[in-house]
C-alpha cells in the first residue's frame, strides 16, 4: 500500500511538469541561457546570439531589460523581448525593470555587479578554456581573517591546485588576482571562471600549478564612508560598456570622473602588510619575490600597479587587464620613482609585465605604453588584445587565459 502511495503521488507531482512542458512553446532553434536556475527556460538564446526575455507581470505598466529596448505586452499577462540583432558574444550583466524598479531576474543565478545582485546572460564564446572538464579540479577555499588596518574581518578566496592535499610537502608560487570596481572577491570565481580557466591550464600542462588568491579590493579605515559604484554614469561604463550595445559609441562610454584616492583606498597597502603574510602563514606557498604575482582587472589593474610597482622587493610579475597604463607615456621616465627610466634594473626586477585591453575598449593608451617600454628595450613586456570585446568579462578570461602560462617559468 506505501508503495503504491509513493507511486501515485509521485505521479501527481510529475504530471503538472509534463503538461507544463506540454503546453509551452519556445521560439525554434533556441536554448536556456547558461545562467539560468536549473530547470527554467527563460531568457533564451539562438545560435546567432539572439536574445529571447519572457517576465510575468500582470499589473505592470511597463517592463524593459537593462541595456535593452522595452518589452511588449502580451495578452496573457507576460512581457516579452527579442533582441533586434545578434548581441555581442560573452558574458553581461542585466536587470529587470519593473515600472521604474530595477532587480535581478529571479529566473537567473545573480552575480555581484555595479554593487549590486544582477543577473547575466551568456552569448558563448565556442571554446573549452573556461568551461569545466574531465580533469583533475583544484579546490577554492574560503579564508576569514582579522584586519588590523581596517578593525574588520575580511574574506577571501583561494584556489589551491589539484593535488595540493595529496603533496602535502610540496609548495607553491600564488598569484593575486583581483576584481575591478562594483564587484567584490567573488568576481572571478563565478563571473571570471578562473577556476576552469585554471584547472584546464594546469592539466595542458601550459601553467605551473600555483595558488590563486582573491581578495576583497575595498579597503578603507574605519569609520570612513564606503565607495559605491551604483550611481547611473557609472553603472554605465560598468555595466554598459559590458553589456550587448547597439552601437559602437555606446560601448565605449568613457569613465565617468570619481575620487581616485577613495576608490582605491588603501588595499595595495592592505594587501602587502596584512594578505601576503597571512597567506603564507595559511598556506604552503614559495614565499619568494619571483615566487609571487599580482594582477587585477579595471580597478584591480590600478591596484596592481600601485602594490606591485611600490613594492618590487615583494612581486616580480605583474599583470593589468583593461587597467590602462601606469601613467601617461610622456612621463614614462618619471613614474614610480623612475622604474621604466634604468632597463637594465628593470629587466632584472620584472620577470613579466603583461598588459591587456579589449580592440573595443580604446586600446590604443595602453598599447602605446607597451611599445614605449619595448623601445627602451624593457624585457619581458607582453601586450594582449582581445579581439571584438569591451570592457567585459569575455577580455578578462581571455586576458588571464593568456597570463597565467608566463608566470613562474
Amino acid at each position: 500500500m506505501k508503495i503504491l502511495l509513493k507511486l501515485a503521488f509521485s505521479s501527481l507531482l510529475a504530471l503538472p511538469l509534463t503538461v507544463n512542458a506540454q503546453q509551452e512553446s519556445f521560439p525554434e532553434g533556441t536554448v536556456p541561457n547558461e545562467h539560468n536556475l536549473e530547470g527554467v527556460q527563460w531568457p533564451r538564446l539562438d545560435a546567432q546570439g539572439n536574445t529571447y526575455f519572457r517576465i510575468h507581470a500582470p499589473y505592470a505598466k511597463k517592463v524593459q531589460i537593462s541595456f535593452r529596448g522595452p518589452m511588449t505586452r502580451e495578452a496573457d499577462g507576460y512581457w516579452t523581448y527579442v533582441s533586434p540583432k545578434p548581441e555581442t558574444v560573452g558574458f553581461h550583466y542585466y536587470q529587470i525593470i519593473i515600472d521604474s524598479i530595477s532587480a535581478a531576474d529571479p529566473a537567473t543565478k545573480s552575480y555581484y555587479g555595479m554593487s549590486k545582485w544582477v543577473s547575466a546572460i551568456e552569448i558563448p564564446e565556442g571554446l573549452p578554456y573556461d568551461k569545466v572538464q574531465n580533469v583533475p579540479h583544484g579546490d577554492i577555499r574560503m579564508k576569514k581573517y582579522w584586519s588590523e588596518m581596517t578593525q574588520a574581518w575580511r574574506m577571501c578566496y583561494v584556489y589551491t591546485p589539484p593535488q595540493y592535499d595529496k603533496n602535502a610537502n610540496e609548495s607553491y608560487p600564488v598569484l593575486y588576482l583581483q576584481h575591478g570596481g562594483g564587484e567584490d572577491e567573488t568576481g572571478w570565481v563565478f563571473q571570471g571562471r578562473m577556476g576552469n580557466i585554471m584547472d584546464n591550464l594546469i592539466a595542458e600542462k601550459k601553467a605551473v600549478p600555483m595558488i590563486v588568491v582573491m581578495d576583497r579590493g575595498y579597503a578603507l579605515p574605519p569609520g570612513a564612508p564606503t565607495v559605491r559604484f551604483d550611481n547611473p554614469q557609472t553603472n554605465a561604463f560598468l555595466a554598459g560598456a559590458a553589456a550587448p550595445a547597439p552601437n559602437a559609441a555606446q560601448r565605449q562610454t568613457p569613465r565617468p570622473a570619481m575620487n581616485m584616492q577613495r576608490m582605491l583606498g588603501m588595499f595595495p597597502e592592505l594587501l602587502v602588510k596584512e594578505i601576503v603574510p597571512m597567506i603564507d602563514a595559511s598556506f604552503r606557498t614559495k614565499p619568494t619575490r619571483e615566487n609571487r604575482a599580482m594582477a587585477g582587472l579595471s580597478m584591480g589593474a590600478m591596484h596592481t600597479y600601485m602594490a606591485v610597482l611600490s613594492n618590487q622587493d615583494k612581486f616580480a610579475s605583474l599583470g593589468a587587464f583593461s587597467g590602462g597604463s601606469a601613467g601617461p607615456v610622456d612621463q614614462i621616465d618619471t613614474l614610480y620613482d623612475g622604474v621604466f627610466a634604468n632597463p637594465e634594473k628593470f629587466n632584472k626586477q620584472f620577470k613579466l609585465y603583461f598588459m591587456s585591453t579589449g580592440s573595443e575598449e580604446n586600446p590604443e593608451r595602453v598599447k602605446a605604453f607597451a611599445d614605449a617600454m619595448k623601445a627602451k628595450n624593457l624585457k619581458n613586456v607582453v601586450y594582449y588584445e582581445s579581439p571584438g570585446t569591451a570592457h567585459e568579462w569575455l577580455t578578462w578570461r581571455r586576458s588571464l587565459r593568456e597570463f597565467v602560462p608566463l608566470l613562474f617559468k
